[in-house]
């Protein structure tokens, strides 16, 4: 039975002895450290934030320079420019770095339920995709929130439709009534972007109450996970297992 995750912030207790010290406090990651790290791993992909960061910066505090010089207040309005230029330059990496960051995990398997991951709260979706194609890895996730059913399909456009279709008319026999959300996400005509997607999902309209939700989740986790296809010529229904061979014989 797939395990099912919410998107809201939970505590994990595994590895909570990892990073701490004798006295047993877990070490604080500071933002500038988180902010060095969002700009080494977008730099790999986009080469060009260095500039693009400082020339944002430079940008406003040149603005401010410019009206200071206008206001005969130099010092008062450079010295104001420079939060803004810190604050904008900021602004600006973190929309590269997301934009880094989808591009890095792009094509990948799993990609659309790590885009999905990032949606704050009010949605729960499986650690594991609820339909696959065995033979193209093509993939369908799902997801319950107030606005119901959401199902995500992962591949492109000419095949996910269908197993989509199929995991939709599979679904709605289980969720009776419920609304029931089909989504492609990919690069292609008529898919919804990775960086999207998230945005996409919270923008569905609520349409069930917090109890509606439990139950139509109760109904789904019942419903099971995936089953990986069965080797054509094996019931295991009907296996034995080889009795002489335990014995050693």
């Amino acid at each position: 039975m797939a395990r099912e995750r919410s998107t809201s912030p939970q505590g994990s207790p595994a590895g909570a002895g990892a990073g701490t010290g004798k006295t047993g406090k877990v070490k604080k990651t500071r933002w500038y450290h988180q902010v060095w790290q969002a700009y080494q791993m977008t730099r790999t992909v986009d080469p060009a934030v260095t500039w693009i960061v400082l020339a944002v910066f430079v940008g406003v505090v040149a603005l401010g320079l410019v009206i200071g010089l206008l206001t005969d207040s130099v010092v008062y309005v450079l010295l104001l420019s420079i939060p803004f230029a810190v604050l904008g330059a900021l602004f600006v990496l973190a929309r590269r770095a997301e934009t880094a960051a989808y591009s890095r995990i792009e094509g990948q398997p799993g990609a659309a339920l790590a885009a999905l991951g990032t949606l704050r709260r009010g949605w729960t979706f499986g650690d594991e995709p609820v339909a696959v194609d065995p033979r193209t890895q093509d993939m369908v996730f799902r997801g319950v929130g107030r606005p119901g059913v959401v199902l995500v399909g992962e591949g492109p456009a000419h095949r996910i439709g269908k197993l989509l279709e199929s995991e939709r008319k599979r679904t709605a026999r289980v969720v009776s009534g419920a609304p029931v959300h089909v989504i492609q996400a990919g690069s292609g005509e008529g898919q919804v972007p990775l960086r999207k997607l998230p945005r996409t999902v919270q923008k569905l309209k609520p349409q069930l109450t917090k109890q509606e939700v439990a139950e139509v989740l109760r109904r789904l986790t019942a419903l099971g996970a995936v089953r990986l296809p069965v080797p054509k010529g094996i019931d295991p229904t009907r296996a034995r297992p080889d009795r002489k061979g335990m014995r050693g014989r």
